[in-house]
């Protein structure tokens, strides 16, 4: 799941992930072209930060159709799990490779995840569907193997305080310190809405802290310089919305 913070349809103001559900064949859609920041910045990162899979665990929360996931078994990762509240699965995973329908909002809910740990649990772009983002991040911890990582993606806030203060004629600092949420239709899809919670830098790093996980890594990726000189419209956007966060999360010994 990588579509956005906190969406939802315009006929369902209460659920967000009735809008991903509809929206996740149009965000897949999306992520296959040759021009896709996510495959141009986001998952080069998210590689970057996760290093060497093989033989390690991989639990994905939001995982679209996992796609990211069977790159990673192909890359030497085992018993691999992937949660996705939509259910948008091939018919046939890769071996080694479990897709199962359920909300990382529920964790214990999900029987393929009960009583087991991993050595890398991901949120990519996923991790604004968290209800109580404190509760969920520590869920999360508490299934992590020892010697594990969370790795979590964010879209960039910057990006929302920037379109913000276009459409309403006010300053870049008035819309990243204001707390009330905003809509717009989503670029996948004009048919749904998308509703964002806004956060800072800082709210993140204090979940993190309350959740009991320190950042041992952190990116800001942007374009290669290839990409740059293919893909000038791309670089025209990063330069204007900067792009993703990305963090390597670890357990406090203290928490």
């Amino acid at each position: 799941m990588a579509a956005s913070d906190d969406s939802r349809a315009a006929d369902s103001p209460g659920d967000p992930s009735q809008a991903w559900t509809a929206l996740a064949p149009d965000y897949e859609r999306a992520r296959d072209r040759e021009d896709s920041l996510d495959r141009l910045v986001e998952w080069p990162a998210q590689r970057d930060l996760l290093g060497d899979v093989s033989g390690r665990s991989v639990l994905d929360l939001g995982c679209g159709n996992g796609g990211k996931l069977a790159e990673l078994v192909r890359d030497g990762a085992t018993a691999c799990v992937g949660v996705d509240v939509s259910g948008n699965f091939p018919s046939a995973p890769a071996p080694g490779l479990e897709l199962v329908q359920g909300d990382l909002n529920e964790l214990d809910s999900v029987p393929a995840v009960a009583g087991r740990t991993f050595d890398r649990i991901l949120f990519l772009q996923s991790f604004g569907y968290a209800k109580d983002p404190i509760r969920t991040l520590k869920a999360a911890r508490a299934r992590l193997a020892d010697d594990g990582f969370i790795l979590l993606t964010k879209t960039q806030p910057i990006r929302y305080a920037v379109e913000q203060a276009e459409e309403n004629g006010t300053s870049l600092g008035e819309e990243y310190f204001a707390t009330s949420r905003f809509s717009y239709r989503s670029g996948w899809n004009d048919d749904i809405t998308l509703t964002k919670r806004r956060y800072t830098i800082s709210d993140l790093i204090n979940v993190f802290s309350a959740a009991g996980l320190w950042i041992e890594a952190a990116l800001e990726p942007q374009l290669s310089s290839d990409a740059r000189r293919r893909y000038p419209h791309k670089q025209a956007w990063m330069d204007k919305h900067l792009g993703i966060l990305a963090f390597r999360l670890r357990p406090r010994q203290d928490a």
